[in-house]
């Protein structure tokens, strides 16, 4: 059985990322930019940090990537504040986990308090020993820091700790980190790199279940 169980947010226990997409459209519109092919992409799974880096690599070095990336993560909290949708089975996997004496976290690059927002809205709040968000980390995934200092949280052996993750950041952090780290695809289907990083790809969070309770996982 494994340690420990580190969880992503946004495409993984929750159907955000749409929202995250959509909320780029008037982000840009209030800077008199419009949205380029494989930006969302780009920024899926990453901190404001990676974010300004990649808006600037899009548009150039004198956008103004923060006050962008404030705004859309303005836009984007609004739009999901009472709207929160989990994902298919993730009650089903936190119950068995808690039955089996597992411990989880949160480790997600959304602010503090929209990880605050989104577990309190969703019922769940009480299944997490610890919350990290990636906006108070030094890096950003696909730095495996947010996962470390969430193992430590939670008093586990990286390589026994389970990592669940939907983008393409996310499972090069957790590969990185030593993680047990599963995709479980949301807006973005693994390519050949991804597919060699992972130890295995599920259709969803049911499908993770099932694999730790036949012992497949750790």
């Amino acid at each position: 059985m494994i340690q420990g169980a580190i969880f992503d947010m946004d495409g993984l226990m929750f159907d955000t990322e749409p929202i995250w997409t959509e909320a780029w459209v008037p982000a840009l519109a209030e800077f008199g930019l419009e949205i380029k092919e494989g930006l969302a992409d780009a920024c899926r799974g990453s901190s404001d940090e990676s974010c300004v880096a990649t808006l600037k690599r899009f548009y150039g070095d004198d956008t103004p990537g923060q006050e962008i990336m404030n705004t859309l993560r303005r836009l984007a909290q609004d739009m999901i504040a009472g709207d929160v949708r989990k994902k298919p089975c993730l009650d089903e996997i936190l119950n068995y986990l808690s039955e089996q004496g597992v411990p989880c976290a949160v480790a997600s690059s959304s602010t503090p308090q929209l990880i605050t927002t989104c577990l309190h809205e969703a019922g769940i709040d009480d299944k997490f020993e610890a919350t990290l968000s990636g906006m108070d980390m030094e890096h950003s995934k696909p730095h495996p820091e947010i996962f470390l200092k969430a193992a430590e949280a939670l008093g586990t052996d990286p390589a026994q700790t389970l990592v669940l993750e939907d983008s393409y950041a996310g499972v090069r952090a957790g590969a990185a980190g030593g993680f047990i780290t599963v995709m479980v695809p949301d807006m973005v289907q693994p390519d050949e790199e991804i597919s060699q990083l992972y130890t295995a790809c599920c259709h969803d969070l049911g499908e993770v279940r099932d694999l730790i309770a036949a012992g497949k996982l750790g």
